[in-house]
């Protein structure tokens, strides 16, 4: 069994580029200084590493992005 929780927006959308590096440690599209890029590769480490889930984004130009955390129970 597990549970899932979706997080939504209705920003622009995440990039394909993008999308592809989003949960690579340091990787970031905010200009430098402004951002470490460990937030979300910190993120994906915690839930999949430490509790043995998964966490995917689906998104679609011009309509937001919704981040999907699936954990055990």
């Amino acid at each position: 069994q597990t549970v899932e929780i979706r997080v939504s927006d209705n920003g622009p959308g995440i990039p394909e580029k993008v999308k592809a590096r989003i949960f690579e440690p340091f990787f970031t599209t905010k200009p430098t200084g402004s951002g470490t890029g460990l937030g979300l590769s910190m993120s994906y480490d915690i839930i999949t590493k430490g509790h043995g889930g998964s966490l995917d984004v689906e998104s679609t130009d011009g309509e937001g992005a919704t981040f999907i955390i699936t954990l055990p129970v």
